[in-house]
């Protein structure tokens, strides 16, 4: 099969890292995923990257070979730094993004996108001139996590001009899909990490937290909370994401915790690519973390709870329905109140003994997928 899929998203890869080019965790996982998947699908992918770089210096434009039959474009990117040089850099990228779709992408090619509002508009654009089939990758309604109302009439615009879609939970495609368009569900990253071998070897059962430091999302504080109630038998760990505040706040309070606390805590950075499995699978609970009042949980899947199972860890989550409703619900460790103590008591319940394999419900949850895609790129 000749066809090839263009697939633009926020994405680097770890060869690339020195370049610190601006990418979510979590998003670059669950694309190099569904990047194998297209390509299992019988696809070549040419991923487009939107991603600047953060160092104060500039890089010229790239194509990377990725996968087996993919390639990763990255633009030419300026210096980042004070606030105009952050504006113009961001300004840049977008200007060579549309003249890169302008000019590569049309009629007869598919764009699929990992939406995000950056470019939501710009893409509305693109999508009615140039008329390509438009695949547009759904995680959640960003509108719903900052009350944007000028957000959510162009994230609106944008999900009402695809063709076909891909959405994190079963409640979005409920919610955005009126038109009964093509679509496939996919909750986060089904790919089964094989057994690195490597562990922490202290006896202790280690907890890891990986994701957004967003105080709006509550994950990593409500994480913290726990620490105070567990004993010396665990070690917490802080791996993720958020601005310079947001981090500031997240090591202090690592700080005092573990000056108070017996069961022990660290900040162990920002990890991804190979160092981020290596890591998870030290760990043996994955902790799935938010405030379960926010809007978004209603169309939001943590995806990160897919990346903790495929690496086999057991996973600890707020009890929501897109969750609880989910394929893999029945293996979830679920909390009902964001009460550290209370989640705590839940985390010292587990069973370790009793039997686990979360790695074969995601192997079964990856063959529906690479068959779902398939049909939904033709």
């Amino acid at each position: 099969m000749d066809k090839r899929i263009y697939y633009l998203g926020y994405y680097d890869v770890e060869e690339n890292k020195a370049e610190n080019r601006n990418i979510v965790l979590s998003c670059a996982n669950k694309m190099t995923y569904i990047i194998s998947a297209i390509e299992k699908a019988g696809y070549g992918v040419d991923v487009i990257s939107a991603s600047a770089t953060k160092n104060p210096q500039k890089y010229d434009k790239k194509t990377i070979k990725i996968g087996n039959k993919s390639t990763l474009t990255l633009f030419k990117t300026l210096p980042w730094g004070n606030k105009i040089r952050r504006v113009l850099n961001v300004l840049y990228s977008r200007h060579q993004l549309k003249k890169y779709i302008k000019e590569n992408i049309g009629l007869d090619d598919t764009l699929m996108v990992y939406h995000s509002v950056a470019y939501a508009k710009m893409l509305c654009k693109l999508k009615k001139k140039k008329n390509f089939k438009l695949v547009l990758e759904v995680e959640e309604i960003y509108a719903d996590v900052n009350h944007n109302e000028k957000n959510r009439a162009t994230e609106y615009a944008l999900f009402n001009l695809a063709d076909a879609y891909v959405f994190s939970t079963e409640l979005l495609n409920d919610k955005l899909n009126v038109e009964n368009k093509p679509y496939s569900v996919i909750y986060g990253t089904y790919q089964v990490e094989h057994e690195r071998g490597k562990s922490f070897d202290d006896g202790k059962t280690h907890i890891v937290y990986a994701g957004t430091f967003d105080p709006r999302k509550g994950g990593v504080q409500t994480t913290l909370s726990i620490v105070p109630f567990l004993n010396a038998d665990y070690h917490v760990h802080i791996i993720g994401f958020g601005t310079e505040n947001d981090k500031k706040s997240v090591l202090e309070m690592v700080e005092k915790l573990s000056r108070d606390s017996i069961c022990t805590v660290t900040y162990d950075g920002l990890l991804s690519g190979e160092s981020y499995v290596e890591f998870l699978q030290k760990c043996q609970i994955g902790m799935s973390t938010q405030v379960p009042e926010g809007e978004y949980n209603n169309t939001s899947f943590p995806s990160k709870i897919l990346s903790y199972m495929s690496n086999g860890l057991r996973v600890v989550s707020v009890r929501i329905p897109v969750v609880e409703k989910a394929t893999i619900g029945p293996i979830v460790v679920f909390y009902d109140e964001n009460d550290g103590k209370k989640i705590a008591d839940v985390i010292m319940s587990i069973d370790k003994n009793d039997p686990y394999d979360s790695r074969e419900i995601i192997k079964r949850l990856d063959e529906n997928f690479v068959s779902d895609i398939k049909k939904l790129l033709l």
